[in-house]
């Protein structure tokens, strides 16, 4: 593109598109190339228009997620009970990936609509199953198509929030896990906002950096953790749970924080006693910038009293306790108290 675009300097050029070009089109690709003034788009009827004409899809009671050279498990994060989702796709295998990853994630019966041709002669339907789908062959899908799912409305409601405190059996763990209510209340002092970058250091398995971007389809992670099976784990959650454009750093903060794009948000879930890494983290932030630090050591605890008192900010303690058989009858069991700092910059 950019060479193309040298050669017709100082011409004027017709591209043309098929729809509307602002949807994942050519017309969005010129204008962050050449500026917004030197491009005039005029729109036709795009893909989405039609397949919503011809499922009978408003745009409020539907959702659209583009695949076009992105990750295929974006469309989970959309996933809840009786949802209708539209989706853009960039090659004759999108089906079967996406029918795949829905009977995964325990949704075999939702029901996929392959709209192809949309606005041509020989225009076409094809309705199956997720699972149905996952066992076709890129050879019988027509190359220009629009996928319409639809969501059995008896699918698991947490899939449906966006709102921080999954339950923590959706997250794969090795007991190194942000639990629910402590990742909630995490969260909610962190602040994901659209677009934002979080730093995930000592990751674990991932949760916190991965509720962060589930709450806007904009937010980003990063990601840090030293063990390899971790960080490998901390992917998995995130495809499984559709984010996976979440970013893995294999590394040990310090060191990997270093070349980082910058943070709007840094939650420290392990490490914060190893020397230089909260001052690090500290040092990252910008003005409006937010950090959260858990700490359940004696030793992590001290760091955070001196933080809190040279930085400011807000010290917790968070004593969370969950009901367990005792014998015939039921009793509190607590889990380990947490102390929690947060700092606005």
């Amino acid at each position: 593109m950019p060479d193309l675009l040298a050669e017709l300097q100082g011409r004027r050029v017709v591209a043309l598109a098929s729809g509307d070009p602002m949807v994942s089109g050519i017309g969005t690709t010129l204008v962050r190339t050449l500026g917004a003034d030197a491009v005039r788009v005029v729109p036709a009827v795009s893909s989405v228009a039609l397949a919503r004409a011809r499922m009978r899809w408003s745009a409020e009671e539907s959702v659209v997620v583009t695949l076009v050279g992105r990750h295929e498990a974006r469309v989970l994060r959309e996933v809840a009970p009786g949802r209708r989702i539209l989706v853009l796709t960039s090659s004759a295998e999108t089906p079967a990936i996406v029918g795949e990853l829905l009977t995964e994630t325990g949704h075999p019966d939702a029901a996929i609509t392959l709209l192809s041709d949309l606005g041509s002669d020989v225009e076409s339907r094809s309705v199956k199953t997720a699972q149905e789908w996952a066992r076709v062959t890129a050879a019988d899908v027509p190359a220009l198509h629009v996928l319409a799912i639809e969501i059995p409305a008896d699918a698991e409601p947490w899939r449906s929030s966006w709102v921080a405190g999954l339950p923590d059996h959706v997250f794969d763990n090795d007991g190194q896990l942000t639990k629910r209510d402590l990742r909630a209340s995490a969260l909610a002092r962190l602040s994901p906002g659209p677009g934002q970058h979080l730093w995930d250091v000592g990751a674990g398995a991932g949760s916190v950096g991965i509720e962060w971007m589930r709450a806007h389809p904009t937010c980003r992670t990063t990601a840090v953790e030293a063990d390899a099976e971790r960080a490998a784990r901390v992917a998995r959650n995130a495809t499984r749970l559709g984010v996976p454009d979440l970013r893995v750093v294999e590394g040990r903060a310090p060191d990997a924080l270093a070349g980082l794009q910058a943070a709007d948000a840094i939650f420290i879930g392990g490490g914060a006693t190893r020397p230089g890494v909260l001052d690090a983290c500290i040092g990252a932030l910008g003005p409006g910038g937010r950090l959260v630090v858990h700490g359940v050591t004696l030793e992590t605890e001290s760091l955070l009293a001196d933080a809190y008192r040279t930085h400011g900010g807000e010290l917790t303690r968070l004593a969370v306790e969950t009901t367990h058989p005792v014998g015939a009858f039921t009793g509190w069991t607590p889990l380990r108290t947490v102390t929690q700092w947060s700092l606005c910059t």
